[in-house]
Formats: C-alpha cells, sequence, structure tokens
C-alpha cells in the first residue's frame, strides 16, 4: 500500500474525519494540506467525541506523525485552544506527532476581521463565509502579504515584518471599511499569547517528509471541504479559498514530489450543503427537517443547519471525475434506514433538456433535480459489518450508487464510530 489521499466528492462534510481515522492505522504520517479552521471533522473513538478543525485526524493515533503543511491557513488561535481540547481528553501532542511547516501562513486576527466585515457589506448577496477569515488570508497569501510560520523562529525580523503589514492592512480596515485600525500593542499581544506556545512544533517539513519518503513511509493526506467548494472546480464564487482537490496534495503538504496511489473519496448517502450557493438537490419543509434531524446535521464548526437532500448523482459524477477518485466510502447509509421510498436526483433538467452533465456555475441556479425512488429497507443496520448481512435494498441502493458514478464503493459506513464500517 502506498501513499493515499482522503477526499470530498460533494459541498463538504461528508465525512472524511471519521475515514481518516479509520484508516490511520495502515499509515505513519497523515497531513493536512489545504484550507484552515472553518470546517470541522467528526471524530469519534475511544477518547470521545471531537470536532477538528486544523488538527490532522491522524492525531489519535499512537506512532503516527502529524503534519500542518504550507498550504493551510494556520490560525494559532484556534489551533493553540484545539490543542488545549483534544490534549484535556487524553490525548499526547507533541513535537514529535505533530509538525508545522515553517513555510505555513499564518491567518491573523485582522483576517477575520475583514472576513465580518464583508460579509456585512455584500449583506443579502453575502458567501455564507464561516467568518473565519479564510477568503481574506488567502487573498494576502496571494499578494505575499502573510507571516510565514518560520518566521516565529527570527523575532527581530518579524517585528519589522508586522510593523509593515500593519501600515497597510489599517489602510483597508480604517480606510475601505470605516472600522477600528489594528495597533501593533494588540498584534504583539497576540503573538505572544498564541505563537509563541505553537513554536515548539514549527519545523522544516520539508526535510521530514523528503526524508520519510525516502524510508518508504506511508503518507496519508487529508483534505477540507468537497470538490464542489474547491476554488477551480466548485460552484464559484460559493466556494472556498483554497483548492480541496486530490491533486493539490502534493503541493500544500510540501512534498511536491509525492505520488498518490490511491484516493479515496468521501460520499454522504444522501446530500447536505453549509452555506449559501446553488444546491440543486435540496429538500424543504418537514421532509428536509426529518432527514435533518435524522442525520443531526448541523455544521461542526458554527452549528448552522445543513441544507439538505437526496443523493445527487450528477454533482456526485463531477466531484469523483475532478477528485480522479479510485474508491468510495459512502457514509452515513444508517440515517435513511426509517425511510420507505428513497428519493435519488439521478439528472437534472436545464433549458428544458435532461442532462447529466454539472452545469457550469452560473447555469446551476436555473437547473432542477429529476427524482427517481428506490425501496428503503426499514431495518436498523447500524451493527452490522458484513455486505452480505446488509438488507438487499440497501445493497441495490449502493451498487445503484457505484454504477451510477463510475467509481468503486469500497467503504459504507453505518455510524459515526470508527468500527462502524462495511468494507466490500
Amino acid at each position: 500500500m502506498g501513499n493515499c489521499a482522503i477526499v470530498g466528492i460533494n459541498w463538504g462534510d461528508e465525512g472524511k474525519g471519521r475515514m481518516v481515522d479509520l484508516l490511520t492505522e495502515r499509515y505513519d504520517i497523515v497531513i493536512r494540506y489545504q484550507g484552515g479552521g472553518n470546517a470541522g471533522h467528526t471524530v469519534i473513538n475511544e477518547y470521545g467525541k471531537f470536532a477538528l478543525h486544523l488538527l490532522p485526524s491522524g492525531i489519535f493515533r499512537k506512532g503516527v506523525v502529524n503534519v500542518l503543511g504550507n498550504g493551510v491557513a494556520l490560525d494559532p488561535e484556534n489551533l493553540w485552544v484545539e490543542i488545549g481540547e483534544v490534549a484535556g481528553k487524553g490525548v499526547p501532542i507533541t513535537p514529535e506527532n505533530l509538525k508545522i511547516s515553517d513555510r505555513a501562513s499564518l491567518l491573523l486576527p485582522w483576517h477575520r476581521e475583514l472576513d465580518r466585515l464583508e460579509e456585512a457589506r455584500l449583506a443579502d448577496k453575502k458567501y455564507g463565509s464561516t467568518k473565519q477569515g479564510i477568503a481574506p488570508f488567502y487573498s494576502d497569501k496571494y499578494q505575499k502579504k502573510t507571516i510565514l510560520a518560520g518566521e516565529l523562529l527570527c523575532p527581530e525580523h518579524l517585528k519589522e515584518h508586522l510593523k509593515d503589514l500593519l501600515e497597510w492592512k489599517n489602510l483597508t480596515l480604517s480606510g475601505v471599511y470605516g472600522a477600528a485600525p489594528v495597533t501593533m500593542e494588540a498584534l504583539e499581544n497576540w503573538i505572544n499569547t498564541y505563537c509563541e506556545k505553537i513554536k515548539p512544533f514549527i519545523c522544516d517539513t520539508g526535510v521530514f517528509l523528503r526524508n520519510a519518503q525516502a524510508e518508504g513511509k506511508k503518507i496519508l493526506f487529508e483534505a477540507q471541504l468537497g470538490a464542489l467548494r474547491d476554488l477551480d472546480y466548485g460552484i464559484h464564487p460559493y466556494t472556498t479559498s483554497s483548492n480541496a482537490i486530490a491533486a493539490y496534495a502534493p503541493v500544500g503538504s510540501g512534498l511536491p514530489s509525492a505520488k498518490i496511489d490511491e484516493i479515496i473519496g468521501v460520499v454522504k448517502a444522501y446530500s447536505t450543503c453549509v452555506g449559501e450557493g446553488p444546491f440543486v438537490c435540496e429538500l424543504f419543509g418537514q421532509e428536509a427537517e426529518k432527514l435533518r434531524k435524522a442525520g443531526a446535521e448541523y455544521g461542526a464548526k458554527t452549528g448552522r443547519p445543513r441544507r439538505v437532500g437526496p443523493i445527487d448523482l450528477v454533482a456526485t459524477r463531477y466531484g469523483v471525475q475532478v477528485q480522479a477518485a479510485t474508491n468510495i466510502a459512502l457514509t452515513k447509509l444508517d440515517v435513511l434506514s426509517d425511510m420507505e421510498k428513497i428519493p435519488v436526483c439521478t439528472h437534472y433538467l436545464l433549458d428544458g433538456k435532461v442532462t447529466d452533465e454539472f452545469p457550469f456555475p452560473t447555469l446551476l441556479e436555473k437547473a432542477q433535480p429529476v427524482t427517481e425512488y428506490m425501496d428503503g429497507w426499514k431495518t436498523d443496520i447500524s451493527s452490522i459489518r458484513k455486505w452480505e448481512d446488509l438488507p438487499v435494498q440497501a445493497q441495490k441502493y449502493v451498487e445503484f450508487i457505484e454504477n451510477q458514478i463510475g467509481c468503486h464503493i469500497g467503504y459504507v459506513s453505518v455510524g459515526p464510530e470508527r468500527d462502524s464500517i462495511i468494507i466490500r
């Protein structure tokens, strides 16, 4: 077994964290390669239930080294709080099992403030940001106006760099939005309170990863969000500000020479979406609320009720193609167990024509779902661990999805716990 990427096929919230937590026993290193603290990976194991936002989901496995790569929006404040919460439940977190790339850029306090101010300015045209500063952060990163984590190890240089950035950023805060400027004193307090505490974890992860590669270590790449939130291939502009696809993993991880041998795409047995933007298969009213409650569909970061719908085969097929998935993990199949008939979005209707191709983002608002229904199984399947023990209707549902999206479904999750899995 070689290197593997675990990625989202749809809008995010598919259950990637539980799959990383499950599969890390086979790997030596787990790397988060993009995104920041704006989404959560829910993991349930012997330590308890966790909603991880920045820590890689391999942090619970003894002997596994977890890396925050250069592509991550590194928020020292949220990271330190998260380390405290996880360590407080008995999970060891040390510089031996958590390493932060010295080339990762810091998400600074003004990034969250700018996120909030811009969403307020947009009003009813807002993007649905979690207000964690992600878009302003990546904007600054590509303008080369961020602080690299490694600069925390060079205090004299850091102070001068911060002064330059502060002067520039206050032009936007005060001049554009009319907000109060950030002071150097407040910024230094923030650096001392949070950044100083994460310094022991910062190192040249490029050297570490190249050495690990030479030694034949197995690497698992963990993505945030899903293909439809990818900056380049998602439902623009209602995307995240980074590349959530597997192709970016070598770049964002700090090991551009990495070869990915397997790409496991995670798909929920029905559809969910947090935030704004087109969601063709969306259900409303009582039908939606029933599914939302059955699946406990509320954002791990924000607590916002997720928009829900039947599985969308058009969007899922596109996600499989964009991710170049070689295997699929289908999660939350157990949530559908009470349904007499299970809706499936099989096609889109666009301008009076049926299509199986995922439309250009601007056209998505006009697309309508074509819905078909499959027989439910009306049986609790949460304790089942073998494929042959699943009700025939459940097997047919999985096989139908597999056939329609063109990728083998190798894992079927029937519960949130680590062992609530059927391997085909």
